[in-house]
Protein backbone atom coordinates (compact mmCIF):
# COMPACT_ATOMS: atom_id res chain seq x y z
CA UNK A 1 0.00 0.00 0.00
CA UNK A 2 1.54 3.15 -0.82
CA UNK A 3 0.22 6.75 0.72
CA UNK A 4 0.87 9.93 -1.25
CA UNK A 5 -0.49 11.70 1.06
CA UNK A 6 1.94 11.58 4.23
CA UNK A 7 1.81 13.15 7.80
CA UNK A 8 5.47 14.41 7.34
CA UNK A 9 4.71 18.13 7.05
CA UNK A 10 3.42 17.52 10.78
CA UNK A 11 5.89 14.88 11.50
CA UNK A 12 8.82 17.37 10.87
CA UNK A 13 7.77 20.46 12.98
CA UNK A 14 8.11 18.08 16.10
CA UNK A 15 11.02 19.40 18.10
CA UNK A 16 13.73 17.16 17.49
CA UNK A 17 13.28 13.31 18.70
CA UNK A 18 15.50 11.91 21.88
CA UNK A 19 15.35 8.62 19.03
CA UNK A 20 16.86 9.97 16.09
CA UNK A 21 20.27 8.80 15.09
CA UNK A 22 22.59 11.51 14.99
CA UNK A 23 25.52 10.70 13.04
CA UNK A 24 28.78 12.75 13.26
CA UNK A 25 29.79 14.85 10.24
CA UNK A 26 30.93 13.45 7.49
CA UNK A 27 29.26 10.48 8.25
CA UNK A 28 26.56 9.14 5.64
CA UNK A 29 22.94 9.30 7.02
CA UNK A 30 21.05 6.13 7.49
CA UNK A 31 20.17 3.94 4.89
CA UNK A 32 16.47 2.65 5.15
CA UNK A 33 17.30 -1.08 6.29
CA UNK A 34 18.59 1.21 9.03
CA UNK A 35 16.01 3.72 10.12
CA UNK A 36 13.85 0.01 9.71
CA UNK A 37 16.04 -1.76 12.10
CA UNK A 38 16.52 1.11 14.65
CA UNK A 39 13.00 1.35 14.66
CA UNK A 40 12.37 -2.39 15.07
CA UNK A 41 15.01 -2.54 18.14
CA UNK A 42 13.05 0.34 19.81
CA UNK A 43 9.93 -1.03 19.68
CA UNK A 44 10.84 -4.69 20.88
CA UNK A 45 12.73 -2.95 23.76
CA UNK A 46 9.07 -0.85 24.47
CA UNK A 47 7.27 -4.11 24.62
CA UNK A 48 5.57 -3.62 21.68
CA UNK A 49 3.13 -6.32 20.36
CA UNK A 50 4.37 -6.45 16.96
CA UNK A 51 7.38 -4.76 16.47
CA UNK A 52 8.72 -5.69 13.39
CA UNK A 53 5.27 -5.10 11.90
CA UNK A 54 5.05 -1.90 13.64
CA UNK A 55 8.13 -0.75 12.13
CA UNK A 56 7.88 -1.48 8.42
CA UNK A 57 4.42 -0.04 8.03
CA UNK A 58 5.59 3.39 10.17
CA UNK A 59 8.41 3.29 8.13
CA UNK A 60 7.17 2.66 4.54
CA UNK A 61 3.65 4.94 5.52
CA UNK A 62 6.13 8.02 6.30
CA UNK A 63 8.52 8.01 3.76
CA UNK A 64 5.29 6.76 1.13
CA UNK A 65 6.83 3.30 0.39
CA UNK A 66 5.50 0.25 -1.01
CA UNK A 67 6.66 -2.69 1.67
CA UNK A 68 7.91 -4.32 -1.77
CA UNK A 69 9.97 -1.02 -2.32
CA UNK A 70 10.87 -1.54 1.61
CA UNK A 71 12.80 -4.64 0.76
CA UNK A 72 14.34 -3.60 -2.37
CA UNK A 73 15.56 -0.24 -1.81
CA UNK A 74 16.88 -1.16 1.83
CA UNK A 75 20.46 0.26 0.80
CA UNK A 76 19.21 3.77 -0.25
CA UNK A 77 20.86 6.65 2.34
CA UNK A 78 18.12 8.77 3.92
CA UNK A 79 18.51 12.58 4.01
CA UNK A 80 18.06 14.26 7.07
CA UNK A 81 14.48 15.19 6.42
CA UNK A 82 13.53 10.96 5.86
CA UNK A 83 15.38 10.38 8.64
CA UNK A 84 13.75 13.21 11.57
CA UNK A 85 10.84 12.15 9.90
CA UNK A 86 10.70 8.65 10.81
CA UNK A 87 12.52 9.37 14.12
CA UNK A 88 9.02 11.68 14.84
CA UNK A 89 6.87 8.90 14.40
CA UNK A 90 8.75 6.78 15.92
CA UNK A 91 8.20 8.35 19.06
CA UNK A 92 5.15 9.13 18.57
CA UNK A 93 4.97 5.41 18.29
CA UNK A 94 6.87 5.06 21.73
CA UNK A 95 4.27 6.92 23.30
CA UNK A 96 1.48 4.46 22.23
CA UNK A 97 -0.24 6.20 19.56
CA UNK A 98 -1.25 3.48 16.86
CA UNK A 99 0.71 3.27 13.88
CA UNK A 100 -1.88 4.07 11.77
CA UNK A 101 -3.45 7.14 13.55
CA UNK A 102 0.06 8.50 13.01
CA UNK A 103 -0.22 8.09 9.42
CA UNK A 104 -3.68 9.42 9.18
CA UNK A 105 -4.91 6.54 7.11
CA UNK A 106 -5.12 3.07 6.51
CA UNK A 107 -6.72 0.29 4.53
CA UNK A 108 -9.56 -1.73 4.52
CA UNK A 109 -10.79 -4.16 2.43
CA UNK A 110 -9.01 -3.34 -0.23
CA UNK A 111 -9.62 0.62 -0.05
CA UNK A 112 -7.80 3.58 1.09
CA UNK A 113 -9.26 5.45 4.32
CA UNK A 114 -8.78 8.74 5.74
CA UNK A 115 -8.69 8.89 9.81
CA UNK A 116 -9.70 11.98 11.84
CA UNK A 117 -10.05 12.38 15.46
CA UNK A 118 -14.21 11.58 15.65
CA UNK A 119 -13.78 8.20 14.00
CA UNK A 120 -12.66 4.67 14.87
CA UNK A 121 -9.83 3.22 12.70
CA UNK A 122 -11.30 0.55 10.39
CA UNK A 123 -9.92 -2.96 11.67
CA UNK A 124 -9.51 -6.31 10.16
CA UNK A 125 -12.54 -7.80 11.96
CA UNK A 126 -14.93 -5.42 10.75
CA UNK A 127 -14.10 -6.64 7.14
CA UNK A 128 -15.93 -9.83 8.50
CA UNK A 129 -18.86 -7.81 8.71
CA UNK A 130 -18.40 -6.53 5.02
CA UNK A 131 -17.23 -9.77 3.62
CA UNK A 132 -20.63 -11.05 5.22
CA UNK A 133 -23.45 -8.60 4.35
CA UNK A 134 -22.07 -8.46 0.46
CA UNK A 135 -24.11 -12.08 -0.30
CA UNK A 136 -27.27 -10.37 0.93
CA UNK A 137 -26.98 -6.85 -0.78
CA UNK A 138 -26.05 -8.54 -3.67
CA UNK A 139 -29.08 -10.69 -3.59
CA UNK A 140 -31.47 -8.05 -3.23
CA UNK A 141 -30.22 -6.00 -6.32
CA UNK A 142 -30.59 -8.58 -8.41
CA UNK A 143 -33.76 -8.83 -7.26
CA UNK A 144 -34.54 -5.15 -7.58
CA UNK A 145 -32.26 -3.68 -9.33
CA UNK A 146 -31.81 -1.30 -7.10
CA UNK A 147 -31.44 -1.13 -3.20
CA UNK A 148 -30.52 1.22 -0.34
CA UNK A 149 -28.77 0.90 2.56
CA UNK A 150 -27.51 3.07 5.48
CA UNK A 151 -24.90 2.59 8.01
CA UNK A 152 -25.66 4.00 11.45
CA UNK A 153 -22.23 5.00 13.24
CA UNK A 154 -20.80 4.98 10.06
CA UNK A 155 -17.17 6.98 11.72
CA UNK A 156 -14.38 6.58 8.25
CA UNK A 157 -17.37 5.21 6.57
CA UNK A 158 -15.57 2.29 5.65
CA UNK A 159 -18.29 -0.05 5.92
CA UNK A 160 -20.64 1.76 3.68
CA UNK A 161 -18.18 2.81 1.46
CA UNK A 162 -16.82 -0.39 0.93
CA UNK A 163 -20.04 -2.01 0.25
CA UNK A 164 -20.95 0.69 -2.35
CA UNK A 165 -17.55 -0.07 -4.10
CA UNK A 166 -18.44 -3.98 -4.19
CA UNK A 167 -22.07 -3.63 -5.15
CA UNK A 168 -22.64 -0.22 -8.20
CA UNK A 169 -26.79 -1.47 -7.67
CA UNK A 170 -26.73 0.17 -4.16
CA UNK A 171 -27.10 3.60 -2.32
CA UNK A 172 -26.43 4.66 0.88
CA UNK A 173 -26.96 6.60 3.61
CA UNK A 174 -24.64 6.88 6.72
CA UNK A 175 -25.23 8.70 9.86
CA UNK A 176 -22.83 9.79 13.02
CA UNK A 177 -23.38 11.84 15.96
CA UNK A 178 -20.48 13.72 15.04
CA UNK A 179 -20.19 16.24 12.38
CA UNK A 180 -16.10 15.72 11.75
CA UNK A 181 -16.98 11.79 10.90
CA UNK A 182 -19.41 12.77 8.53
CA UNK A 183 -17.11 15.13 7.11
CA UNK A 184 -14.51 12.30 7.11
CA UNK A 185 -16.82 9.61 5.52
CA UNK A 186 -17.54 12.47 2.63
CA UNK A 187 -14.02 12.90 2.08
CA UNK A 188 -13.07 8.74 1.85
CA UNK A 189 -16.20 8.89 -0.38
CA UNK A 190 -14.83 11.28 -2.90
CA UNK A 191 -11.08 9.16 -2.20
CA UNK A 192 -13.00 5.79 -3.18
CA UNK A 193 -15.17 6.83 -6.25
CA UNK A 194 -18.77 6.33 -4.67
CA UNK A 195 -19.12 10.08 -3.41
CA UNK A 196 -21.87 9.97 -5.65
CA UNK A 197 -23.93 6.78 -4.09
CA UNK A 198 -23.30 8.37 -0.55
CA UNK A 199 -25.66 10.83 1.06
CA UNK A 200 -24.56 11.51 5.23
CA UNK A 201 -27.27 12.73 7.96
CA UNK A 202 -25.93 13.80 11.21
CA UNK A 203 -27.83 12.09 14.13
CA UNK A 204 -28.05 9.20 16.92
CA UNK A 205 -29.12 6.17 15.43
CA UNK A 206 -32.13 6.98 13.51
CA UNK A 207 -33.17 10.12 14.64
CA UNK A 208 -32.46 11.62 11.79
CA UNK A 209 -33.54 9.47 9.13
CA UNK A 210 -36.33 9.21 7.12
CA UNK A 211 -37.75 6.06 4.80
CA UNK A 212 -36.71 2.25 4.75
CA UNK A 213 -33.56 0.16 3.82
CA UNK A 214 -32.88 -2.70 2.28
CA UNK A 215 -30.09 -3.03 4.41
CA UNK A 216 -29.24 -1.47 7.60
CA UNK A 217 -25.54 -2.11 8.61
CA UNK A 218 -23.61 -0.97 11.64
CA UNK A 219 -20.67 -1.52 13.68
CA UNK A 220 -21.64 0.03 17.32
CA UNK A 221 -20.04 0.80 20.24
CA UNK A 222 -20.10 -2.03 22.47
CA UNK A 223 -17.07 -2.04 25.23
CA UNK A 224 -19.03 -2.40 28.72
CA UNK A 225 -18.35 1.33 30.22
CA UNK A 226 -16.59 0.16 33.42
CA UNK A 227 -13.85 -1.88 30.64
CA UNK A 228 -12.66 0.96 28.90
CA UNK A 229 -9.91 1.53 31.16
CA UNK A 230 -9.15 -1.65 30.78
CA UNK A 231 -8.03 -1.23 27.06
CA UNK A 232 -4.55 -0.69 25.16
CA UNK A 233 -3.79 2.64 25.31
CA UNK A 234 -4.14 2.39 21.63
CA UNK A 235 -7.42 2.16 21.80
CA UNK A 236 -8.44 3.89 24.91
CA UNK A 237 -6.22 6.81 24.43
CA UNK A 238 -6.93 7.24 20.97
CA UNK A 239 -10.05 6.26 19.64
CA UNK A 240 -12.99 8.70 20.19
CA UNK A 241 -14.83 7.24 23.62
CA UNK A 242 -18.05 7.56 21.80
CA UNK A 243 -17.52 5.06 19.73
CA UNK A 244 -16.37 2.46 22.33
CA UNK A 245 -18.48 3.14 25.09
CA UNK A 246 -21.59 0.62 24.95
CA UNK A 247 -23.41 1.74 28.54
CA UNK A 248 -23.20 -0.70 31.61
CA UNK A 249 -23.70 -4.17 29.63
CA UNK A 250 -22.04 -3.01 26.34
CA UNK A 251 -25.33 -3.23 24.64
CA UNK A 252 -26.98 0.07 24.56
CA UNK A 253 -26.76 0.45 20.85
CA UNK A 254 -28.14 -2.68 19.97
CA UNK A 255 -31.32 -1.51 21.99
CA UNK A 256 -31.37 1.76 20.26
CA UNK A 257 -31.24 0.14 16.95
CA UNK A 258 -33.52 -2.89 17.69
CA UNK A 259 -36.00 -0.62 19.06
CA UNK A 260 -36.67 1.58 15.64
CA UNK A 261 -35.53 -0.80 12.75
CA UNK A 262 -38.90 -2.11 12.17
CA UNK A 263 -39.77 1.55 10.93
CA UNK A 264 -36.88 1.83 8.66
CA UNK A 265 -36.08 -1.97 6.96
CA UNK A 266 -37.88 -2.37 3.92
CA UNK A 267 -39.76 -5.84 2.86
CA UNK A 268 -37.04 -8.48 2.65
CA UNK A 269 -34.42 -6.63 4.63
CA UNK A 270 -31.74 -7.50 6.93
CA UNK A 271 -29.66 -6.33 9.20
CA UNK A 272 -26.14 -6.94 9.64
CA UNK A 273 -24.26 -6.59 13.18
CA UNK A 274 -20.52 -5.93 14.36
CA UNK A 275 -20.82 -7.48 17.90
CA UNK A 276 -18.52 -8.00 20.92
CA UNK A 277 -16.96 -11.84 21.43
CA UNK A 278 -19.56 -12.72 24.06
CA UNK A 279 -22.64 -10.98 22.44
CA UNK A 280 -24.11 -13.29 20.22
CA UNK A 281 -26.74 -14.32 22.51
CA UNK A 282 -27.62 -11.24 24.52
CA UNK A 283 -28.16 -9.12 20.88
CA UNK A 284 -29.96 -12.07 19.43
CA UNK A 285 -32.49 -11.85 22.21
CA UNK A 286 -32.71 -7.96 21.87
CA UNK A 287 -33.57 -8.29 18.24
CA UNK A 288 -35.55 -11.53 18.48
CA UNK A 289 -37.87 -9.31 20.92
CA UNK A 290 -38.63 -6.60 18.19
CA UNK A 291 -40.13 -9.43 16.13
CA UNK A 292 -36.48 -10.40 13.97
CA UNK A 293 -34.78 -13.95 13.53
CA UNK A 294 -31.40 -14.94 13.25
CA UNK A 295 -30.79 -15.80 9.77
CA UNK A 296 -26.83 -15.94 9.88
CA UNK A 297 -23.37 -15.46 11.93
CA UNK A 298 -20.02 -15.23 11.75
CA UNK A 299 -16.72 -15.68 12.98
CA UNK A 300 -13.66 -13.55 13.08
CA UNK A 301 -10.11 -14.88 12.38
CA UNK A 302 -9.50 -15.52 16.14
CA UNK A 303 -13.03 -17.96 16.24
CA UNK A 304 -14.74 -15.39 17.92
CA UNK A 305 -18.05 -14.60 17.43
CA UNK A 306 -18.28 -11.10 15.20
CA UNK A 307 -21.20 -10.36 13.07
CA UNK A 308 -24.20 -11.50 13.68
CA UNK A 309 -27.44 -11.07 10.42
CA UNK A 310 -30.95 -10.80 11.43
CA UNK A 311 -34.32 -10.69 9.04
CA UNK A 312 -38.20 -10.28 10.09
CA UNK A 313 -39.45 -13.16 11.92
CA UNK A 314 -41.93 -13.41 9.56
CA UNK A 315 -39.52 -14.16 6.85
CA UNK A 316 -37.23 -15.92 8.00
Amino acid sequence: MRWSMRLSPIIRLASSPSWALRPAEGVDVATLQGLYRKAAAAFETAGLETPAEDARHLVSGVLGLSLTEMMTEGARQMDADEEAAVAAAVERRLAREPVYRILGAREFYGLDFMLSADTLEPRPDTEILVESALPWLDAAAKRKGKVRLIDLGTGTGAIAIALLKNCAQARALATDIADGALETARANALINGVADRLDTVCGTWFSAVRGKFDMIVSNPPYIVSDLIETLAPEVKDHDPALALDGGKDGLDAYRAIAAKTGDHLAEDGVIALEIGFDQKDAVTAIFSEKGFALAQSHKDLGGNDRVVIFTSARKS
